[in-house]
């Protein structure tokens, strides 16, 4: 019988392969087919097997994997399980992402390639804590004196990430291999010196077994872990890079061992002049030794990949000023609630999200939008954690803290685009799932050409030759080359202001030929003022326009709705709060006031509620609009009776941006629910042939199909709710760092600043990490095609060359480096 069942957890093909292989392993299954697109496993089988025993059979491999019958949900219990694996402060995941964006719950290897697994930075405000001097075993939270001895704490230094510990363990290990390794390459190498001088203290035999018990601690200590991975690369059959290191290492040593234990087995091609036969202690303890350099190397190298994220970490400091009853306190950052008043003093860094109380001043934003010029702050004013403050104290109340802070956020953003697998992943993916096995058919092909045709001795070049071909294969450069490649370029956009939320859109950046942007918050500052307010009935003057217009606005939270409140504050207008408001998507808003009914929006919602525009209103409000300003009616019991004009800044950066876009071949479409008059006067100012009005959401999705269905690639840039719909139907959805949490949650990218040269440095980011994988793969490649052969012995029948096992680890170890390194010079990239 064969049945069909939803798997859910798969990420990857290593994750495919290993269900697969779980579910087969079960009692009385034939046959399973695992389709990972189609998240589904077909299992034939003898009789019928209860779906519980599957699932046992997959949790007990450890594994995040859930069968259910086709069409069922996962259950909250095992949903939440799934969704926390890894989560928390201590999240681990493979720095190849074998299995997507998978985490896991404490550190060790990938069980797919074996590489060990990597800290992800955590965002949370770390607190500090202070002992003293004197007294190590005293610890406090706070500043102050030592209980015992008086003196004062000082600050405790933080313990050494884990990234640092496996670092140093490595870097340990690699000391001892090479004490033990170095040894034993001194004997095997005195062999080419004549007369010997070490054959006059002991004969060859003894001087095997002195190799053989000094590659004891390198096998069996400082590279145990290689041949771990690689039986468990076996097992489970995710071959790779420490499958052929386990298997070229341990066949040399396992030969050695053998042929000093039994050297009569052997016929006398494999024997030296002494009777003794060749042992190749040297070469295995040597390669071992030379992988784990690279292994050392790589952990440096990889550190290095995520220190955007560290950089940013260093932003926000580790205490605050804390204002109570007009006393300062110095508090732990970690401390702070929302609503505590803060002091920032000169020069200080801003601890949390805030808005300034008391006082103004400078602020240094480079470090989260990556513009150089410090941003003047007054009251009132918005400031972030993480900036810096310029020559001025000011008092700040606290908004968001902990990880709700712009910083943290952005942290956060990183960590995860860093994790994602990015399209291009897939190819190097697939040629590494035949890359191992095609290695070892190689070798053994190379191994039976060099036993049948080599010169004498035929079975050592064999052998040598065979060893060469294992080791100088790396799959580990081809399976990094991709994720490197976006962990710095993620870093590097995070730097600048331009945050990526999946590695897809990285990708799929500099393919973009069209780009739609909204006007009000996009082009324009988002920041409105009521220029006038106008009367157009006798029995209305203006105080009363702006007072009914700013009751039927005190709900709404619309940046346009927001400036007129303000205005009417601002002119000491006493207004009041309208009931039955209704918000109608890219007309205007309704509601009852003083048992009135009043309408407040644009000429759609005057037809709606069939209150007529008189052509000497429609002259007034023409004008208006062809200087691109908004404007509003409003109607009282389906009469107008006056209007509000609000003008809306074009910010200085988009003229220049939007020249730019163009110039680099992307079609630049605007799209608005404001006007026609008012669009064209916008569009003119920023030289845009293309532009449509009166725009509503759905509208705007419309348009994103439309370019779709005509072949175009579509970014779209936004910043309000109504944005959502096309920013997330769009290829690539923008948002406007100023703008709602709807639109950032909707898009691919947003912009801390909210300017559209953002979208330009995301294009340039896109470009050259497209280009950057492209080299990483060609060297990758390229690497192994020309390496493979050459270890095989190509070269021996024209030029008597052939590769040493020791090279072959050597260059097998800087092959992973010089992806890394490649990698890393997308940190020096020019993005403006």
């Amino acid at each position: 019988m064969k049945h069909t069942y939803k798997i859910t957890g798969m990420t990857c093909n290593g994750c495919r392969t290993h269900v697969e292989k779980t579910l087969s392993e079960v009692k009385d299954v034939l046959d399973v087919t695992v389709n990972l697109e189609k998240e589904e496993a077909e299992i034939s089988m003898r009789k019928h097997i209860k779906l519980k025993r599957f699932e046992e059979a997959l949790q007990e491999d450890g594994g995040n994997y859930h069968i259910m019958k086709p069409g069922e949900k996962l259950e909250r219990s095992k949903m939440a399980k799934q969704e926390s694996k890894g989560s928390g402060t201590g999240t681990w995941y493979c720095p190849m992402h074998c299995e997507g964006d998978k985490t896991y719950d404490k550190p060790g290897d990938c069980p797919v390639c074996g590489m060990d697994l990597v800290e992800e930075v955590s965002a949370a405000p770390q607190s500090t804590q202070y002992t003293c001097p004197m007294h190590p075993e005293i610890v406090k939270e706070e500043p102050g004196d030592c209980p015992v001895c008086g003196m004062d704490l000082v600050p405790m230094e933080p313990e050494a990430s884990a990234e640092e510990k496996s670092y140093k363990k490595l870097l340990r290990k690699f000391w001892i291999a090479v004490g033990f390794t170095l040894p034993i390459f001194i004997i095997a190498m005195s062999e080419m010196i004549p007369n010997n001088p070490l054959y006059e203290v002991a004969d060859m035999k003894i001087w095997n077994w002195v190799q053989l018990m000094l590659s004891l601690p390198v096998v069996f200590y400082a590279t145990w872990m290689f041949f771990e991975r690689a039986y468990r690369s076996i097992k489970t059959w995710n071959l790779n890079m420490f499958t052929l290191i386990g298997i070229g290492a341990g066949v040399a040593w396992i030969f050695s061992v053998f042929g000093l234990l039994f050297p009569d087995f052997f016929p006398s091609q494999f024997k030296t002049e002494m009777g003794t036969v060749h042992v190749y202690f040297e070469a295995a303890t040597v390669i071992l030794t030379l992988v784990l350099m690279g292994q050392v190397l790589e952990a440096r190298a990889h550190s290095k990949t995520n220190s955007a994220i560290k950089e940013l970490l260093k932003l926000t400091p580790n205490t605050a000023i804390k204002v109570v009853d007009g006393k300062e306190e110095t508090i732990s950052v970690d401390k702070i609630q929302q609503g505590d008043i803060l002091r920032v003093k000169p020069g200080g860094k801003i601890p949390v999200d805030g808005i300034i109380e008391k006082g103004q001043s400078s602020i240094d934003e480079a470090m989260i939008t990556g513009e150089p010029i410090p941003v003047d702050k007054k009251e009132g004013d918005k400031v972030s954690s993480g900036t810096i403050n310029g020559n001025q104290s000011f008092t700040m109340t606290a908004e968001k803290v902990g990880n709700e802070t712009l910083l943290s956020q952005i942290i956060k953003m990183v960590n995860e685009a860093s994790r994602s697998q990015a399209p291009i992943q897939k190819l190097a993916d697939k040629i590494s799932g035949y890359f191992v096995p095609i290695v070892v058919a190689i070798s053994v092909i190379t191994f039976i050409i060099w036993a049948m045709y080599g010169p004498e001795p035929s079975y050592v070049y064999a052998l040598v030759n065979a060893i060469a071909v294992l080791i100088i294969a790396c799959p580990c450069a081809l399976g990094l080359a991709t994720p490197m490649s976006v962990m710095v370029g993620v870093g590097k956009g995070a730097k600048n202001g331009v945050l990526i939320k999946n590695a897809r859109a990285l990708e799929e950046m500099n393919e973009i030929d069209t780009l739609i942007i909204d006007k009000t918050g996009t082009i324009t500052e988002g920041k409105p003022s009521v220029e006038k307010v106008v009367s157009v009935a006798e029995e209305y003057r203006e105080n009363e326009i702006l007072r009914l217009i700013a009751s039927v606005n005190a709900q709404s939270e619309h940046p346009l709705a927001t400036a007129t409140v303000k205005h009417a504050n601002a002119e000491n207008v006493d207004y009041g709060e309208a009931s039955d408001f209704n918000s109608v998507t890219g007309k205007g808003v309704t509601a009852k006031f003083e048992e009135k009914r009043l309408a407040l929006g644009n000429d759609k919602l005057m037809q709606a509620e069939n209150a007529e525009i008189s052509e000497e209103i429609s002259k007034k409000v023409t004008a208006e609009q062809e200087q691109g300003k908004t404007v509003s009616y409003l109607a009282v019991d389906g009469k107008i009776v006056g209007f509000i004009t609000i003008s809306d800044k074009i910010k200085k950066t988009s003229r220049e941006a939007l020249n730019e876009l163009q110039k680099h071949g992307v079609k630049v479409i605007m799209l608005t629910g404001d006007n026609e008059k008012t669009a064209a006067a916008v569009a003119k100012e920023l030289d845009l042939a293309d532009f449509k009005a009166g725009m509503i959401p759905e509208n705007k999705m419309e348009e994103v199909k439309k370019l779709q269905a005509e072949g175009k690639k579509v970014a779209m840039a936004g910043d309000g709710i109504n944005d959502a719909p096309a920013l997330a139907k769009a290829d690539i959805g923008i948002a406007m760092g100023t703008g709602t949490d709807v639109a950032i949650e909707s898009a691919e990218v947003t912009l801390v600043k909210g300017d559209l040269k953002g979208v330009l440095k995301a294009i340039r980011l896109s470009e050259k990490v497209m280009r950057n994988i492209k080299e990483n793969l060609f060297f990758a490649l390229v690497y192994n095609s020309i390496g493979v052969p050459i270890a095989a012995g190509v070269l021996y029948p024209f030029f008597g060359l052939l590769l040493s096992p020791m090279i072959a680890a050597l260059a097998m170890s800087f092959s992973s480096v010089s992806v890394i390194g490649n990698a890393l010079r997308l940190k020096g990239a020019k993005l403006a």
